[in-house]
């Protein structure tokens, strides 16, 4: 099976060795030798359970949060911006370049350009990689990229034959032209229907696709629902302890402005035995995916202020982390729809001349358990390495140790846009929480896609 070589910039510090060790690159990979690239910091609004808090706001509302809260965070001016890159996946029309309504909404000064990327679950990844490359090449000093995503505000329409119908209404001009058009509509055709999350392609939903991974890989239903109350209790743990506050900027709801500092998507109490209870969502009865162990309908935002390294510190800014590489694949959507971090991981390691014993923590999106324990076991998998990614032994043994020890999309929750962003904070976070060098984080996505990015810690950084 082909699969599209990776792009991998890799910006080097002028004053630290970059940990690319690798000088050769083919002619469709990039390396691009420009100036550092730093984290500054990141912030997230709480994230909700979608038809929630947040029922009554759009994402331009979520967006315009972060936004304003990585500004306040940071205390940056928000004329030393020089571009805004937002994700999103369920756009309403009425802010169809939410980067720029979310960035004037923000008060960043309307000269300050700003647009939107969407590239499914890892939209606001490429929003950074974009910033990144501004950044790298010298046309960029200061930009904030993350993404957003209202899933309680999705863009409600109805079938084809009616929205034709809505068309040729303009041009009706009596009452019985009115009544002749609408002949032969169904009761069917004036239901309103809302966005289907599946592949247009295949026409499969990703649940479906994720219930054929885990028995491709043999994963069972008490894997995932041990991995799903992992995920909880990592979450709850964290929050507990305070280490999520540190990436939440709070948000005050009309009409009663209470504010909201805490996702209200971790369940502390659950177990073993409430999760093994739950019915598989997707196909029944044999199915092993349920609403426990996926990752729930979700609203929030995430914005991160990548910049230069010599304009952070000339600002008194001190960074949390460099951007190293980074890298994205593509596979057939049909045969390994959710598998995009199982080949992007080993790419990345390469160009990167990094080990597996190199990296210190480990930022993985959880689609599903399933999902994340079926790429584990490719990444654990001679058998893989050696018919798919054309390697003598397995790529990557992971240390659960190391991955998601604050939680993750089961527990956090998964705004389609947003989440890239959120793992890019807490990567940059959790190494200096626990003393690493190296973060890896990755994320799969609709359409086949999967990324990958290594993110250093910044020695300076408090």
């Amino acid at each position: 099976m082909d699969h599209p070589s990776p792009q991998t910039p890799a910006p080097t510090p002028t004053n630290r060795p970059s940990p690319n060790r690798s000088s050769n690159h083919s002619s469709n990979q990039r390396s691009t030798d420009g100036r550092a690239v730093v984290l500054v910091d990141g912030v997230r609004v709480p994230f909700m359970r979608s038809g929630g808090h947040y029922l009554d706001l759009l994402a331009y509302d979520l967006a315009r949060s972060a936004v304003r809260g990585l500004l306040e965070r940071t205390g940056l001016e928000p004329a030393s911006l020089d571009r805004v890159i937002m994700g999103i996946v369920m756009q309403n029309p009425k802010t169809s370049n939410v980067a720029r309504e979310a960035a004037l909404g923000a008060g960043i000064p309307n000269s300050v350009p700003a647009y939107t990327v969407t590239m499914a679950c890892i939209s606001s990844n490429q929003a950074i990689t974009s910033a990144a490359e501004l950044v790298a090449s010298g046309q960029a000093d200061a930009v904030i990229a993350g993404g957003t995503e209202s899933l309680s505000d999705v863009p409600i329409g109805f079938g084809k034959a009616l929205r034709k119908k809505l068309y040729q209404l303009r041009k009706v001009e009596s009452v019985w032209a009115y009544r002749k058009l609408f002949r032969g509509l169904s009761l069917s055709d004036l239901v309103p229907r809302t966005p289907g999350i599946e592949e247009y392609s295949t026409g499969e939903s990703m649940g479906e696709y994720g219930d054929k991974l885990a028995a491709m890989f043999g994963v069972s239903r008490k894997d995932q629902d041990e991995y799903a109350l992992r995920s909880h209790q990592n979450a709850a743990r964290a929050t507990r302890e305070g280490k999520l506050s540190a990436e939440i900027t709070p948000v005050a709801v009309p009409p009663r402005f209470d504010p909201l500092d805490t996702d209200n998507t971790v369940r502390p109490d659950t177990s073993m035995d409430k999760l093994s209870k739950l019915p598989p969502v997707y196909v029944k009865p044999y199915g092993t995916i349920t609403a426990g162990n996926a990752s729930p309908l979700t609203d929030g935002a995430a914005a991160t202020l990548v910049m230069s390294e010599q304009k952070a510190l000339a600002l008194g800014l001190t960074p949390k982390a460099y951007l190293r590489h980074y890298c994205y694949v593509a596979q057939d959507p049909y045969e390994e729809l959710l598998l995009g971090p199982a080949y992007a991981v080993p790419k990345l390691l390469d160009e990167a001349g990094l080990e597996p014993g190199d990296i210190d923590v480990i930022e993985f999106h959880e689609a599903f358990a399933g999902q994340v324990l079926a790429v584990l076991t490719a990444l654990g998998s001679d058998t893989f390495a050696r018919d798919k990614l054309g390697r003598s032994s397995r790529a990557f043994e992971v240390d659960m140790d190391i991955l998601n020890r604050w939680g993750g999309s089961i527990s956090l929750g998964h705004p389609f846009g947003a989440t890239g962003a959120r793992l890019v904070t807490t990567a940059a976070n959790r190494l200096h929480d626990e003393d690493g060098q190296f973060a890896l984080v990755t994320a799969c996505a609709a359409g086949g896609l999967g990324h990958a990015l290594i993110v250093e810690r910044y020695e300076g950084s408090a």
